[in-house]
Formats: C-alpha cells, structure tokens, sequence
C-alpha cells in the first residue's frame, strides 16, 4: 500500500464522522432500560423485504433480549408512513425514499422524523420483456403495457422516475412482482419493472419458461444520478445470472433498515449487533454474493444515523 492510498480505518473513519455528526442531531431515547416489543414493516408477502424482514425478526427475537414482529405492507413508501403514523417502528425502505421523506419531497408532502440504521444492501432495477417480443430497448416502452411497482412501494418511485427522466410515456400497471410476472407470462404485459435483488428467485424461475430480454439502463441511470444523487449508482447485472450471457448494466439504489427517533438506543444497538453477526445468514434470502461493511452501512445519505446507531459504529469499529 502506498502512502496515497487511503487506508480502510481513515476510510471508515471519514464516514462514520459525518455520519455520527448528522446522527447526533437526530434526537432520541438514551436510556439502556428494559427492551419492549417493536413491529418491523417488511414488504408484500413473497418478496425479498418480507423475507429478509422474517429473517431478522428470526434471528432478533431469538437473541432473547428483544421481541420483533415482522409487519407486511406494499414496502418503501407504506412502511415509513408507516413508522410516521407510530404503526411501525422500524421499517426497510429504499434510499430514494427515505430522501424524499426526511426531506418533504415528492410523495410526501412533509419531512417524517426518520433515522437510519444501516445501509443494508442494494436493488438492482431489472427491466424484462419477452426476448421475442417489440421491446429491445428503453424508447421501445413508449405506449406499451408496462408493470412499474406496486402502489407504495419504492420500484413504483424509482421505475416513474426513470421514465420521465427518459420522456416515455408508457400504459402503467401498479402490480406487485408476482402478478407482474404472471402477466408477462401470459402476454398481458410487454414489459415489467423490477427493484431487487440479483438474483430474484421469482424471477430466476420465469427466465426458466420464457426467454427474457433485460433491457440496458445505463444512460438514463446516469441522468437520474445527476439529478437526484448518489442515492442512485450504476450497477451490473452480472454474466450468468438469469442465463444472460453478458452483463448488463442497469440502476441500483441502496436499501435502509430505519427506525423512529424514538426507539430506544439500547435496542438499536441489540439490532446492529445482530444484523452484523449473522449479514451472510440474513442476505442470503434477498441477493447473491452481497457483503455488510460498516463504510458501506454508515453511507444513508441525508437521512441521519439513529444516535444508538452511532454509538454502535464508534464502540464496534472506533
């Protein structure tokens, strides 16, 4: 290692002292008193929020310390109105969401007390249509039948954003992944949206029965980070995954678990350790190949750390 090359501890360091800077300001509970019960919202029955959410409420409530309740919702935009209206107290949601919320912007009309946990890992957003059929690129979408998300979650955010930073107006359908799979496969639908993680199994299987085309983003992933930040990456859908024989590159945003200012920093602190314990274990359900590290965990953007994630991250990682 050269002296230029910044060291993984500086690395960290740099991250977590922005990050403790916005978490300090934050606001919550600071005692260590007993735990109470928390509700996680997850996503829709089937998806990978759902199955990561029963994963970690698994492991949380068998840690004997905390009691976790997993809650099924539409996903990203239902779970922190969730956590808003105190029917949740932690949730998982996309990035462009949370944004939006700790901000007032776009689907929420004002901020929503928020703070973030970790960084978890990151959605992939997969445009599929029938390899044989009239969509071979993004412009081919305008006037087509297109399934961009369920109402409320965020792959309805992040496909809508998508399109108009692309101009194409296309025939929407607000379907969840299974029925937009089921539709595609019957030829009800040109084309699907979809925000998860590689490789989705659901989507594995279809790729299975009907050759699909998965359709390069690129261009427009990197006008949407101009745009709205680095709450958007490019990433790559590598060779081999769904049979593809080359890799192709698409849009990737981060996926939060966050929490209400209130939950109490000593359960927050139970949490993390938990989520760090057991990531391989716990990923598992919802991508391949996806590593939790701390400079990545800390990376929320402009929502803040929750204070008994800070101190997490400080005692742990210094």
């Amino acid at each position: 290692m050269t002296a230029a090359t910044p060291r993984r501890r500086t690395l960290l360091g740099a991250a977590l002292g922005a990050a403790l800077t916005a978490g300090s300001a934050a606001g919550c509970t600071t005692g260590d008193g007993p735990a109470h019960p928390l509700r996680l919202a997850t996503g829709p029955e089937g998806g990978p929020y759902n199955a990561f959410g029963r994963s970690f409420t698994e492991a949380v409530t068998a840690g004997g310390h905390l009691t976790l309740t997993p809650v099924s919702s539409s996903a990203s935009v239902d779970n922190l109105q969730m956590l808003a209206d105190g029917s949740a107290d932690l949730a998982l949601t996309t990035a462009d969401v949370a944004e939006d919320a700790v901000l007032g912007h776009d689907t929420f009309d004002h901020p929503i007390g928020l703070a973030a946990l970790a960084r978890v890992y990151v959605n992939y957003l997969h445009l599929l249509a029938p390899a044989d059929g009239p969509v071979r690129g993004l412009a081919d979408l305008a006037g087509r039948r297109v399934a961009t998300g369920a109402v409320g979650s965020g792959n309805q955010v992040t496909a809508g954003r998508l399109l108009r930073q692309a101009g194409i107006d296309v025939r929407p359908y607000a379907l969840g992944l299974a029925e937009s799979l089921d539709a595609l496969r019957s030829g009800a639908l040109d084309a699907v949206f979809w925000s998860g993680g590689v490789p989705t199994p659901a989507v594995s299987a279809l790729a299975r029965e009907l050759p699909l085309r998965f359709v390069p983003l690129d261009a427009v992933a990197a006008r949407l980070r101009e745009r709205y930040g680095p709450v958007y990456t490019a990433v790559t859908l590598p060779a081999g995954a769904y049979g593809l024989p080359a890799p192709v590159t698409t849009l990737g945003v981060g996926n939060y678990l966050t929490a209400r200012p209130a939950v109490p920093e000593a359960d927050v602190r139970r949490l993390l350790g938990i989520l760090f314990d057991q990531w391989a274990t716990l990923l598992r359900s919802v991508t391949a190949g996806a590593r939790l590290e701390p400079r990545f965990a800390v990376s929320t953007g402009a929502v803040p750390l929750h204070p008994g994630a800070a101190a997490y991250y400080r005692s742990v990682y210094g």
